[in-house]
């Protein structure tokens, strides 16, 4: 039961980002962006990966430092870019019925998460490193299920009407600058900018 709790605290402290990140492509999602079945699968996708790797490292074999991880957060930032030129797009033609999102599908969303999440690998090993196979195992199953209660919220919020009218009205700015703010959170925290500088 502690191993639970435990799990449920770490994941609570280390996805909270996520569900903004998740509210926003669901919202997207009704508007045109991205299936909401993709997004899951995505979401499950590229924390699968990060959960992976974590294992792999508290095993003690480290397959990129941490600094190179943050180069991921180039994804979230392309896509913000990219959202950020339809949006200008948009607006000069005068129409904005679409969706300025577009993920990528299930490869793009992993990717996101993966990004992300890429902080997380320095948490989750030594946490894992500590824990026996049947605690690690039950860990893992928890995440899995927040993963899932994590994706409902987000949904929940993200396709309500008022947020859908919301979004759809700021959604042109709103998206870009979540995802270039992302982005360049991720390469800041994990020391990119500065390991590619120096």
């Amino acid at each position: 039961m502690i191993t639970v709790v435990n799990a449920v605290g770490l994941f609570v402290a280390t996805n909270l980002d996520d569900i903004v990140v998740l509210t926003v492509l669901f919202g997207a999602s009704a508007r045109g962006g991205a299936r909401g079945w993709s997004i899951v699968a995505g979401q499950y996708l590229g924390f699968i990966v990060l959960v992976i790797l974590s294992a792999v490292a508290a095993l003690g074999l480290t397959i990129v430092s941490d600094s190179w991880v943050g180069l991921l957060g180039l994804v979230p930032m392309a896509i913000g870019v990219l959202a950020l030129v339809r949006t200008i797009r948009n607006t000069s033609e005068g129409g904005e019925d679409q969706t300025v999102l577009n993920a990528g599908g299930i490869l793009g969303v992993a990717g996101i998460t993966f990004a992300n999440g890429g902080d997380n690998i320095a948490i989750y090993t030594p946490v894992f490193r500590t824990m026996s196979m049947l605690q690690a195992t039950t860990t893992i199953v928890v995440f899995l299920i927040m993963v899932a209660l994590w994706c409902g919220i987000s949904r929940l919020v993200g396709t309500r009407d008022t947020v859908v009218d919301g979004l759809e009205k700021i959604e042109g700015w709103l998206v870009p600058a979540v995802f270039i703010g992302l982005g360049l959170y991720i390469l800041i925290s994990a020391g990119t900018l500065e390991h590619v500088m120096g």
